[in-house]
C-alpha cells in the first residue's frame, strides 16, 4: 500500500506506521541445514551500514523538499555514518535533560504539539545495488532504530513512515527496485508526537542510531516465530510448543529437531497444520533447565520443505526451559525464590552515544557476570537484539521495558502534578502505546532471559497503562508484568504484579514488608550511584534474607553518560550536560553509573560485587563458613583459596574443595602449617572462591567471591627511640635537631612547619585541621554546602590561641591550641611529640559545641612536595572506600600513586579515601619519603594530587590546576557518602559525624 506523506503525521496520533511490516520474532534463519547449525552470516541479509550523504536542517522549513526524488543531485552534500547520531557527528548539538521535556522554556506546547522553530531534520541518501543472491526475490528493509520518525522513499517512490525509536521497523521494497543503482532516501525528524512519549533520563539525539539491511526471504518463510518451552510442576517434564506464521508458496511439510549443547539429538516432530496455522509440539524429559547460574541451551532446528519436497529454510532457534512464576506472593524461578542483584542499563557509549557496538554490549555481558550482577532492566526501552542473545547465552535474567516514558508531564521538579498527564486515561493514546507494547513483545518473546515485561517508566497511571499490562498477561502468561508508576495512583495497581519502588529508604521498604504486602517488592531503581556513591548499599542487600517479599533490585545505573569532547586547548575530557551549550540540561546527572563512560571499573564496582556475591565466606581463625546462597549451584565448580597474613605480608597460602548445595552452608577447616608465626601482631585470614575452569565471561583463577577474618595476637611493642635531641629556641621558631633531621615549628604560623630528613624537606604546606571534604554529588544534593557550609570556612581559617612546650631527655612536644570563628566554645588541640630517631606522633583533639550542623570530616592535613608520589598501603582496599561502603574492600598492602587516588568521576569530588588505615607510605622514585602509622585505631586517610578546596570550585577535571604537591589527609572520622538517591537523602546516622560529640585521633610520622 502506497500513499502520500504528509507532515501532519508527526502530530497526528493515529500515525505511527504507515506501510510497515508487522512485528516479528528477531530468529535467524538459513537456506540449508549446514549454514544454521555453523551459524554463519546471514546470505539473506545484507547491510546498508556505513557512509550515507547527508543533509541537515535546524526545521522543516529548511529542508530540502525534493531530495528524494531519483534525479535530484546530492554529490555534493556531507556524509555520515550510519548507525550513528547526527548530534555526535558534527550537526546539531547533544542535549541532555532528565524529567523535564527538551524544549521546556522554548516553547509553550501541550501534546501531541511538537516544536516548529527547532526540529531538526536529517536528510539521508544512500545509493544500492540489490545483491545477486536478492534478484528476483521479495526485498525488504529493517531499520532497527531510528529517533524518533521518519520517511522513506525509493527511487523517488514514497515506501513508508514510522515512529518508535527502539524497536525494529521495516518495509518491504520490492515494488521499488530497479537494476543497478537505486536510490533510498530517509527524512529523520527529532521530534514528533513519540517524542512526548521518549522523555526518559538520557542525552537527546536523532538520527539513525542502529544498524539498517536489505533482506529477503525463501519462496516459503517462517515471518514469526512464537517457543514456547514450558515446564510442569515438577520442573521434570518439558513440553515444547512453537507457533510459526508462513508466507509463501504452498508447503509440504515441517521437520524439527531438538538437540542439546553438544549436538546429540534430544526430541524431533513433524509440524501441524490446522485452520492454514502451522504449530508444533515435543515433549522432553529431565531437560536441563535454564536459569542465570547455569543458562543451558537447547537448539530447536526448523525445516520447511517445498511441494517438491526441497529443503528451502532452515530457522535455528535457542531455547532455554524454565518456569517463572509468582507463588504464595513471591517470584519464583523453577521452583526457587529468586533475587535479583540488578543494574539498569542504558545502551551507551561515550564516542557513539546509544550507537553501541557488538564489542560494547560483549564487555558489558562479561562485566555484569564478573561482578555477580544477575540481572538487568532495559531502562527505559526495548535494546538491540544482541543483547538479549547475550543474556540467554551468559545467562543474565532481564526486564525488558517498553519505550515509554512521560515523566515531565506529570511531575515538575519533583512535584506531583498530573493535570495534563499522557497518555493517562485518553483513548486516543492508546493505538500509539499499545504499537509500542506490541513491538516488543513480538520480537524479544523467544528469549528465555527475559522473565519480566515492563510497561515502562514514570508515566504516572491510568487505563492506557493498565491495558498494555493486560495485554502482555494475555499474550504471554508465562512472564510477569513490571510497572512502578501506580505508587502515585493506586487506583490502577493491578497493572504491576509486583511493588516496584524507586529509591525508598530501607526502612520505607520494611516497613512495608511488615504489614502483610500483598505482592513481592522488588526496587526497580535504588542506589543512585552518581559520583562518589552507593554509600548504605549493605542496608538494602541485608533485606534479602530476611523478609521473603524482597527481592532485590536494580541499582541506578550501570554506565555514565557522558561524552567525550575538547576542551579550548584541544585536550579530550568526558562531558556532561551544559557542555556542549544545551539548555534546558540537568547537568552532570547524568554521570551515575558503577562504570565509567569509558568503560573503565569505578571503585563503587568493589562494592557491588561483595554485596551482591551468592556465596558468603565467613572465615575465622580455624575454618570458614560458606553460605550458598544461589539457587542452583554447587560451589564445586570453583576452589577454595585460602591464606595468612601477618600485618599485610603473606605468611602462607593453600587451596582446597569446599563443595556446598544450593541453599545451604558448609564450615571448613583451614589447616596451617605447624610453624607458622605466632609473632604479636595483627593477622588477617583471607578466603575466596575463585573459578576452577575458564568460563566465557573471566578466565579459570578468577574470584568470584571472598570473605576475611581479622584478629590481634597480644600487642606490637615498640622499642623506646634513643639517642638525644636538641632544641632550638628562636624567637618565632622552636627547632628540635636530631642527628640527621631537623622538625621546626612556628609560634607565628601556628604549626608545624618543617619536617626534614637528611635534607630532604617534607613539609610543602603546614599541616592544619580540615573539617570540609570536596562535597560529592549526593552532599550537592543533599545541599551539604548549605547545611554545613561553616565548616568549610572552619577548615580554611583558625585562630592559634595557645602555644606550648614540654622537654624532657627522651621527646619534645609542642602543642597548638586553634579557635574558630563559626563558635567560640569549638577548639581542636594538635600536639607533636619528636623522638630521638626522627618520628614524630601527632594528637589531634575536637572538642565539640552544641547547635552545630554535621562535620564532613575531623582531620589534619598538610601538603609534601609532588615528587613523592609512590604510595604504599597497609589498609582496606584496594580501591577507595569509605565508612558506608566499606564492605567489599580488603584488608591488605596495596600500592598505586597520588594521580590514581583521583577517581575518575566526571565532576571533581572528595575521592580517593580509605578507611582502616595502618598505614601509609608516601615516597619519591628512589624511595625515600614518610610513613604514616595509626596509633590505636585505625585511621582514614586520603592521597591526593588537589586540596579538598581545589576540588571543590573545579566543574571539570580540566579546570583542576597542574599537580604540584601532594596533598596528604589524616582523618579521625569522615562521614559516608550515602546514596539512597542523590537528591536530598541524608547520609545514614550512623555514619555521620557530630559536631557536638568530642573525638581525638593519634598517628605517627616516621620517615621511609
Amino acid at each position: 500500500m502506497t500513499t502520500t506523506p504528509s507532515l501532519n503525521w508527526l502530530t497526528d496520533l493515529n500515525v505511527f506506521a504507515v506501510n510497515t511490516v508487522p512485528a516479528h520474532s528477531d530468529h535467524f534463519y538459513y537456506e540449508t541445514l549446514t549454514e544454521a547449525k555453523s551459524a554463519s552470516p546471514m546470505k539473506m541479509r545484507h547491510e546498508l551500514n556505513g557512509d550515507w550523504k547527508f543533509y541537515y536542517s535546524i526545521n522543516p522549513d529548511h529542508r530540502r523538499v525534493n531530495f528524494f526524488e531519483k534525479d535530484y543531485p546530492c554529490a555534493g552534500w556531507g556524509d555520515i555514518t550510519v548507525p550513528g547520531h547526527i548530534q555526535l557527528q558534527g550537526y546539531g548539538q547533544p542535549q541532555y535533560v532528565n524529567t523535564m521535556y527538551p524544549w521546556d522554556g522554548h516553547n509553550e506546547i501541550r501534546p501531541p504539539e511538537i516544536p516548529t522553530d527547532h526540529n531538526p531534520v536529517g536528510s539521508y541518501v544512500k545509493y544500492f545495488n540489490v545483491p545477486a543472491n536478492m534478484e528476483n526475490k521479495p526485498v525488504y528493509i529493517s531499520f532497527q532504530g531510528v529517533e524518533s520518525a521518519f520517511y522513506v522513499w525509493l527511487n523517488g517512490e514514497f515506501v513508508g513512515y514510522s515512529e518508535d525509536s527502539f524497536t525494529p521497523a521495516e518495509f518491504e521494497l520490492t515494488p521499488f527496485l530497479t537494476e543497478g543503482e537505486n536510490k533510498l532516501a530517509v527524512e529523520v525528524y527529532q521530534r514528533s508526537t513519540g517524542s512526548w512519549l521518549e522523555d526518559q533520563d538520557f542525552w537527546r539525539f536523532s538520527g539513525i542510531f542502529r544498524d539498517v539491511y536489505l533482506y529477503t526471504v525463501p519462496e516459503i518463510h517462517i515471518s514469526d516465530l512464537h517457543v514456547r518451552p514450558e515446564l510442569d510442576s515438577t520442573f521434570l517434564k518439558g513440553t515444547l510448543t512453537a507457533d510459526l506464521k508462513l508466507q509463501g508458496s504452498a508447503i509440504s511439510k515441517i521437520t524439527t529437531e531438538l538437540v542439546d549443547k553438544n549436538g546429540e539429538l534430544i526430541a524431533s516432530a513433524n509440524g501441524e497444520e490446522t485452520d492454514g496455522k502451522w504449530s508444533l509440539t515435543m515433549f522432553v524429559d529431565h531437560p536441563q533447565l535454564w536459569s542465570a547460574e547455569n543458562p543451558y541451551l537447547y537448539k530447536l532446528f526448523i525445516q520447511l520443505y517445498n511441494e517438491s519436497g526441497q529443503l528451502v529454510e532452515v530457522v535455528p532457534q535457542k531455547v532455554g526451559f524454565r518456569r517463572f512464576e509468582l507463588v504464595d506472593k513471591i517470584m519464583r524461578l523453577n521452583g526457587e525464590r529468586i533475587v535479583f542483584k540488578g543494574v539498569n542499563r542504558h545502551e551507551f557509549n561515550p564516542r557513539h552515544g546509544r550507537a553501541i557496538t557488538k564489542e560494547d554490549m560483549l564487555w558489558d555481558i562479561k562485566t555484569l557476570k564478573r561482578h555477580n550482577i544477575n540481572a538487568v532492566r532495559t531502562s527505559h526501552y526495548p535494546n538491540q537484539s544482541y543483547w538479549y542473545e547475550l543474556c540467554d547465552e551468559y545467562g543474565v535474567y532481564v526486564i525488558d521495558e517498553m519505550n515509554l516514558e512521560t515523566h515531565g508531564s506529570w511531575q515538575k521538579m519533583g512535584a506531583v502534578e498530573p493535570s495534563w498527564n499522557v497518555p493517562g486515561n485518553k483513548p486516543e493514546w492508546q493505538k500509539i502505546v499499545m504499537d509500542r507494547a506490541i513491538s516488543m513483545v513480538e520480537r524479544d518473546k523467544n528469549h528465555p532471559s527475559i522473565l519480566i515485561w515492563s510497561c515502562g517508566n514514570e508515566s504516572y497511571a491510568g487505563e492506557v497503562i493498565l491495558n498494555v499490562s493486560n495485554y502482555f498477561r494475555s499474550v504471554d502468561p508465562s512472564r510477569l508484568v513490571h510497572y512502578e508508576g501506580v505508587f502515585h495512583n493506586r487506583d490502577y495497581n493491578d497493572t504491576s504484579d509486583m511493588e516496584s519502588r524507586m529509591y525508598a529508604k530501607p526502612a520505607d521498604i520494611e516497613k512495608y514488608l511488615t504489614e502483610n504486602p500483598e505482592k513481592p517488592y522488588i526496587s526497580c531503581e535504588y542506589m543512585h550511584a552518581m559520583g562518589n556513591s552507593l554509600g548504605g548499599m549493605y542496608k538494602y542487600t541485608d533485606l534479602e534474607q530476611k523478609y521473603p517479599l524482597y527481592q532485590g533490585g536494580f541499582i541506578w545505573d550501570y554506565i555514565d553518560q557522558s561524552i567525550y569532547k575538547k576542551d579550548r586547548y584541544g585536550n579530550e575530557y568526558l562531558a556532561y550536560g551544559g557542555d556542549f551549550d544545551d539548555r534546558p540540561t540537568d547537568y552532570g546527572f547524568c554521570t551515575n553509573g558503577i562504570v565509567y563512560a569509558n568503560r573503565e571499573l569505578s571503585p563503587k564496582m568493589q562494592e557491588v560485587k561483595f554485596l551482591y556475591q551468592d556465596f558468603k565466606l565467613l572465615p575465622d581463625r580455624k575454618g570458614v563458613t560458606i553460605k550458598n546462597e544461589s539457587l542452583f549451584s554447587n560451589t564445586e565448580d570453583y576452589e577454595l583459596e585460602y591464606s595468612l597474613f601477618h600485618e599485610g605480608e603473606e605468611l602462607y597460602r593453600n587451596t582446597l574443595a569446599a563443595p556446598v548445595e544450593p541453599q545451604s552452608e558448609g564450615y571448613f577447616e583451614l589447616t596451617w602449617p605447624i610453624n607458622i608465626s605466632t609473632a604479636n601482631g595483627e593477622y588477617c585470614v583471607q578466603t575466596s572462591l575463585k573459578l576452577k575452569e575458564n568460563t566465557v565471561w573471566a578466565k579459570a583463577g578468577y574470584e568470584i567471591a571472598f570473605g576475611q577474618y581479622v584478629y590481634q595476637v597480644d600487642s606490637k611493642e615498640l622499642a623506646p627511640a634513643k639517642g638525644e635531641l636538641l632544641v632550638a629556641h628562636g624567637d618565632v621558631n622552636i627547632g628540635v635537631h636530631g642527628k640527621d633531621f631537623t622538625v621546626m615549628f612556628s609560634k607565628q604560623v601556628g604549626s608545624l612547619v618543617s619536617l626534614n630528613y637528611a635534607g630532604r624537606e617534607m613539609i610543602a604546606l603546614p599541616p592544619a585541621p580540615l573539617f570540609w571534604r570536596a562535597t560529592t554529588d549526593n552532599d550537592r544534593g543533599y545541599a551539604q554546602s548549605y547545611h554545613s557550609g561553616l565548616w568549610y570556612a572552619a577548615s580554611l581559617a583558625r585562630k592559634c590561641v595557645d602555644f606550648q612546650v614540654e622537654e624532657s631527655s627522651s621527646q619534645v612536644s609542642i602543642a597548638f591550641t586553634y579557635h574558630f570563628s563559626i563558635n567560640s566554645e569549638i577548639e581542636v588541640k594538635t600536639v607533636y611529640t619528636v623522638y630521638p630517631d626522627g618520628n614524630v606522633h601527632v594528637k589531634s583533639s575536637y572538642k565539640g559545641a552544641e547547635n552545630l550542623p554535621q562535620l564532613p570530616i575531623f582531620a589534619v592535613s598538610f601538603k609534601v612536595p609532588a615528587d613523592y608520589n609512590q604510595l604504599e598501603w597497609y589498609a582496606m582496599g584496594p580501591e577507595e572506600n569509605y565508612s558506608d561502603r566499606a564492605m567489599g574492600a580488603r584488608l591488605g598492602i596495596f600500592k598505586n600513586q597520588v594521580t590514581e587516588n583521583l577517581s575518575g568521576y566526571v565532576m571533581p569530588q572528595e575521592s580517593g579515601n580509605r578507611t582502616g588505615v595502618r598505614r601509609v607510605s608516601v615516597m619519591n622514585q628512589a624511595g625515600h619519603g614518610i610513613k604514616i602509622s595509626s596509633v590505636g585505631n585505625p585511621l582514614e586517610c586520603n592521597l591526593s594530587p588537589y586540596t579538598a578546596f581545589e576540588l571543590e570550585n573545579a566543574q571539570h577535571v580540566y579546570e583542576l590546576p597542574n599537580v604540584h604537591y601532594t596533598v596528604v589527609t589524616v582523618a579521625g572520622r569522615q562521614m559516608g557518602v550515602g546514596g539512597d538517591d542523590s537528591w536530598g537523602a541524608p547520609v545514614h546516622d550512623e555514619h555521620l559525624i557530630k559536631a557536638n560529640e568530642d573525638m581525638q585521633f593519634e598517628f605517627m610520622i616516621q620517615r621511609v
